[in-house]
C-alpha cells in the first residue's frame, strides 16, 4: 500500500499530537491533583504548645506543595482533649465523611483512627515507636494505611545534658502517663541509660492530668532532678508539675521544647512545627499519587535543639555551662 505525501505528513502530525499528549499526562498529574478539592481530616489528641505546633507545621508545609484550604482542600480541625471516647467519635465523624486523607497527632490518636479503617490514608505525627504501638508493620516497611513522622527523643543525648547541668545528682525522678505507648518506651530508654551513668531512677505514673501534683510529691524529696519524656497530659499541664519540683529546687530535663518554655530547665530535642512539617510533606506526596503509605517508612526528626530556661535555671541557682548555651534557644 502507498501513501501521498499529504497522508505521510498528516500521520507524522497525529503522532506528534499524541505523543505532547502523553508528555502533557505525565507533567500534569501532579497539577491535576491540586484541581481536584481534597478533604482532610486533622484530629489532634489534646491542646498544648509541641501538638499545636505539629498541627501548624502540617498545615504549612501542605500550603508550601500547594494544597491550600479553602482552595483545593478542606480540613477538618478536630480536638480531643485528651477524651478516648471523644477521639472514637472524631474518627468515626472522617471515615462517615469519606476524608481523603487523615492526620493523627500523637499515639492514642493514631490508633483509634486505625482501628477504624484499613482503606483511608494516615499520617501520624508526635509518635515514638510506630511498630511498638502496633500502627505498622515495621517502622522501615508500613505494609498497611499508616505512616507518618517519630518523635522519638535522643534520650542519651538529655540524660547527658542533665549530668551536665546537675553534676551532684545521684537520683533522677520520672512521672509519666501508664497508658501512653510512647511514654512507657521513653522511661524504659531513659532508666536503662541513666543506670548505665551511675544513677538510680525513681518513678510515678498517672492517668490524668488531676494525677501530677500527688506524683511528683510523692518523689521530690527522694530525687535530685526531674526527667519528663514527651508526655502528652504532663505537656499539657507542665505549670502544675513545675509549681511542685521549683518549690523544691528539683530541676526539669524535658523530652521537648515547649516543656523548657513552660517552665522546665532544659531539653536537647524535637522541633514539633518540623516534625509536623515533614508529616505534610508526606501527606502532600500521597494527594498526589507519588506514593502510599504502605511503601513510605517512618521518618525520624530531621531537626533538634538544645533550649535553656534562663530564669528557671536562675531560681534554682543553676549556671549553665557556656559550650551548652552557645548553640542553644535561651528562653529569658
Amino acid at each position: 500500500m502507498f501513501f501521498s505525501k499529504k497522508m505521510k505528513l498528516a500521520a507524522l502530525g497525529m503522532v506528534a499530537v499524541m505523543s505532547m499528549g502523553l508528555i502533557a499526562g505525565c507533567s500534569n498529574s501532579e497539577q491535576s491533583s491540586k484541581d481536584k478539592k481534597h478533604s482532610i481530616g486533622i484530629v489532634q489528641l489534646v491542646e498544648h504548645d509541641a501538638l499545636d505546633a505539629a498541627n501548624k507545621g502540617f498545615v504549612d508545609a501542605l500550603k508550601e506543595r500547594g494544597f491550600e484550604e479553602g482552595k483545593n482542600i478542606i480540613i477538618d480541625n478536630q480536638n480531643a482533649q485528651a477524651d478516648q471516647s471523644n477521639l472514637q467519635n472524631i474518627g468515626q465523624r472522617f471515615i462517615s465523611n469519606k476524608v481523603d486523607l487523615i492526620y493523627a497527632i500523637a499515639t492514642p490518636a493514631a490508633q483509634t483512627v486505625a482501628n477504624l479503617t484499613k482503606e483511608t490514608p494516615i499520617v501520624g505525627c508526635a509518635i515514638t515507636d510506630y511498630e511498638a504501638a502496633k500502627l505498622v508493620k515495621s517502622n522501615n516497611a508500613p505494609g498497611g494505611n499508616v505512616t507518618g513522622t517519630s518523635d522519638m527523643n535522643p534520650i542519651k543525648e538529655q540524660i547527658d545534658l542533665l549530668i551536665k547541668l546537675c553534676p551532684n545528682a545521684k537520683t533522677v525522678g520520672c512521672v509519666y502517663t501508664s497508658s501512653e505507648v510512647n511514654s512507657e518506651i521513653q522511661y524504659k530508654a531513659m532508666k536503662e541509660y541513666a543506670e548505665s551513668k551511675g544513677l538510680k531512677v525513681e518513678a510515678a505514673t498517672i492517668s490524668t492530668v488531676n494525677d501530677i501534683q500527688q506524683a511528683v510529691q510523692s518523689l521530690v524529696n527522694k530525687v535530685d532532678a526531674f526527667y519528663v519524656p514527651t508526655d502528652n497530659v504532663i505537656a499539657s499541664a507542665m505549670p502544675t508539675m513545675v509549681s511542685v519540683t521549683s518549690a523544691f529546687k528539683k530541676p526539669v530535663i524535658c523530652g521537648e521544647s515547649n516543656m523548657v518554655k513552660a517552665g522546665g530547665l532544659a531539653t536537647y530535642g524535637v522541633d514539633y512545627y518540623q516534625l509536623g512539617r515533614q508529616a505534610g510533606m508526606m501527606a502532600a506526596d500521597i494527594l498526589e499519587g507519588k506514593s502510599k503509605p504502605d511503601a513510605m517508612p517512618i521518618q525520624f526528626a530531621k531537626s533538634l535543639k538544645a533550649v535553656v530556661n534562663k530564669t528557671e535555671a536562675e531560681k534554682l541557682g543553676i549556671t549553665i555551662p557556656q559550650d551548652v548555651l552557645k548553640d542553644a534557644e535561651v528562653i529569658k
